[in-house]
């Protein structure tokens, strides 16, 4: 069965352009001009992923609270924002709102598509992961890899996909450094620094919500990072 994608976007060349293209994957594709209209298809049927833009119409962070509602809806749901917006600050909010990825419009149609596709490789992978590797305990953190739960001292951790095979990445080989390509790997994702380093940003303040005193996670400057286990 075809995946389907949702595309949030009120210029309507624009989306129609995005439609034909990811069609052309072999995708279903439906679109939608303002969050009101696909918020309401959504509390129907979940897409198995949703590009939004930022602006929608009249609300110029249409796309932001449209995130944060799927999020509330469908914590593990994949979510790009394509947007004509460069500026790093919506980046940053747009990751801290629980984005998967964070693209501008001047990309072009087929690195949206390996995009697309890094992101449903992932999803994939959950099917894929050897019996021993189901569960990881590093501490007071408990991952399980088979129903995706993170947990830090019994209290569940709400992360993104992106965020969950991060600190997977670094919880399983305490102590050992991961580059940011390493971690982007890991993610099944690509992903710039910058990205990379508001994500990591993002983990890290999900922990201190929990626990102030969280300090797992090292930077190890001009390198990568590493999970800090003191049992």
């Amino acid at each position: 069965m075809a995946r389907r994608i949702a595309i949030v976007e009120d210029e309507p060349t624009i989306r129609e352009n995005y439609r034909e293209f990811l069609e052309g994957y072999g995708y279903q594709v439906d679109v939608y001009g303002h969050r009101l209209e696909a918020l309401k298809s959504f509390e129907q049927q979940l897409p198995d992923l949703a590009i939004i833009d930022i602006g929608l119409e009249d609300e110029i962070e249409g796309g932001f609270e449209l995130c944060r509602e799927l999020r509330q809806q469908a914590p593990n749901l994949p979510i790009i924002f394509l947007t004509a917006r460069d500026s790093e600050l919506d980046a940053i909010s747009g990751l801290r709102l629980g984005a998967d990825d964070y693209l501008t419009k001047d990309i072009s149609l087929p690195h949206l598509g390996a995009r697309i596709i890094a992101l449903f490789r992932r999803i994939d992978n959950l099917s894929q992961h050897t019996q021993d590797t189901d569960r990881i305990e590093r501490g007071p953190l408990h991952l399980d890899i088979d129903r995706m739960i993170a947990l830090w001292k019994d209290k569940p951790l709400d992360l993104t996909l992106t965020e969950f095979w991060m600190i997977h990445a670094l919880a399983k080989h305490p102590g050992h450094v991961k580059n940011r390509q390493q971690l982007m790997d890991a993610a099944n994702a690509v992903l710039d620094d910058n990205t990379i380093t508001s994500h990591v940003k993002r983990i890290r303040k999900k922990f201190q919500t929990l626990d102030s005193t969280f300090d797992a996670i090292q930077t190890v400057y001009g390198i990568g990072y590493r999970w800090h286990d003191p049992s």
